[in-house]
């Protein structure tokens, strides 16, 4: 007699943020059915942020950044089917299948895969010493190198390529950055704190560069390695960090005919173009209000999170408003908090509030004279109160936006 594959009522395919709070959300509803969690690292889930900041840094063990303890998976009737990696779906079948040949049944399907940090394509670019900074293995290989280095190469002027270089100068490495465009933080601030940026880690003795590509990495002098632009520069170091950007992990969906490109398309309910699999996280592009309803993937653990419940709750309960969370992100780096809420694509002006020679300031983003979202620089006041503003696309006059003594709350 023929055993068929192991069916789960809701199979979960990620264990970052969004799939263990989907899975977590599940059983707060109520949902008293089978659920499995496939993930492709041997790891429970645990959180991605502090993997460029505290982990790396050594002021967090690996067990504090654990998003629930081991045991609770089991306590909660939670199957997780970790170090294996999904590579085709059914959709008619209702049947997922790994990479090792293990096929699982489902009856709905949450696809919370995130994504894979994008590699370098030049020559060069599988060298040893070259590293990506998205999971704990990508971390715990870089702390193994770090006694035998002292020069880093950081490519790449985003969130990770700024945490790390803040780390990494805290332990007297030296440290390069190169970024390709004009300026840091060009994909998710405006020129204002891009500049401010750039001016804070050169003062901390990053020898940060703009407006470089990369040409090819090579083996250099000594064993280390050498990283050639394109303007004919030539950078030696014993360590590249590469952080730029992710490629979304939504193959399989798409070879089983999901609407999607740059991410699997989905829904105001996360709900992917076939029956009975929904998206979520850094994976799934969805309409956003705060974008003018353009479809974008916001790589934020709030939006998975607030994702997570949204599928959650439909699933549980069969009744949920449409998902259209406010999104929000926050970077340390140094002793700056940055704390940002809502999107600034887009934007036509932007007003400073606070001093920022004293590192501790706001810059308000507007676009046809409605607030869209600030940037908060060690001042979270202003973070908590701009939200409402943000939320009712508010229209204050500029002079009053500008004047750091008025709180925001009195700008509604």
């Amino acid at each position: 007699m023929s055993v068929g594959p192991r069916r789960f009522d809701v199979l979960i395919v990620g264990a970052g943020h969004g799939g263990a709070q989907a899975a977590i959300a599940l059983r707060q509803k109520g949902f008293g059915g089978s659920i499995a969690i496939v993930g492709d690292e041997v790891d429970p889930p645990y959180e991605r942020p502090p993997l460029s900041k505290d982990y790396l840094a050594g002021d967090k063990p690996f067990d504090r950044i654990l998003i629930r303890p081991a045991a609770f998976w089991a306590e909660r009737s939670i199957e997780l089917l970790l170090g294996r990696r999904v590579v085709r779906v059914d959709a008619e079948a209702h049947r997922v299948e790994t990479e090792d040949g293990a096929v699982l049944g489902y009856g709905q399907l949450i696809w919370a895969t995130g994504g894979s940090p994008r590699r370098l394509t030049c020559s060069g670019h599988d060298l040893p010493g070259i590293h990506g900074v998205r999971t704990r293995a990508d971390v715990d290989a870089i702390m193994a190198e770090l006694d035998g280095v002292t020069r880093v190469c950081i490519i790449g002027g985003g969130y990770i390529g700024l945490e790390a270089a803040a780390v990494l100068r805290k332990f007297g490495k030296q440290v390069t950055l190169l970024e390709a465009q004009d300026r840091v933080l060009a994909r998710v601030a405006g020129g204002p704190l891009s500049a401010f940026y750039a001016a804070e880690h050169r003062a901390a003795g990053v020898d940060l560069r703009t407006g470089v590509t990369v040409d090819c990495v090579e083996r250099g002098a000594g064993g280390g390695l050498a990283v050639r632009t394109a303007d004919g520069g030539t950078y030696a170091c014993e360590m590249v960090i590469v952080g730029i950007g992710i490629v979304p992990a939504v193959a399989p969906l798409l070879a089983a005919g999901a609407e999607g490109g740059n991410g699997v398309a989905v829904d105001a309910w996360c709900r992917t173009s076939l029956p009975d699999i929904f998206a979520i996280g850094d994976c799934a592009a969805q309409a956003n209000r705060f974008a003018e309803d353009a479809p974008i993937r916001v790589e934020s653990v709030q939006n998975a999170n607030d994702q997570a419940m949204t599928v959650a709750t439909l699933i549980a309960t069969g009744d949920v408003a449409p998902h259209a969370a406010l999104p929000w992100f926050w970077s340390n780096q140094y002793d700056l908090r940055l704390q940002t809420v809502g999107l600034s694509i887009g934007h036509d002006d932007a007003v400073v509030r606070g001093d920022m020679a004293a590192r501790a300031f706001s810059i308000v983003y507007l676009k046809r004279g409605r607030v869209i979202a600030l940037d908060c620089v060690n001042v979270t006041r202003d973070y908590v109160q701009g939200r409402k503003l943000v939320e009712q696309g508010a229209s204050p006059p500029r002079e009053r936006l500008a004047d750091a003594s008025v709180p925001l709350k009195e700008l509604l």
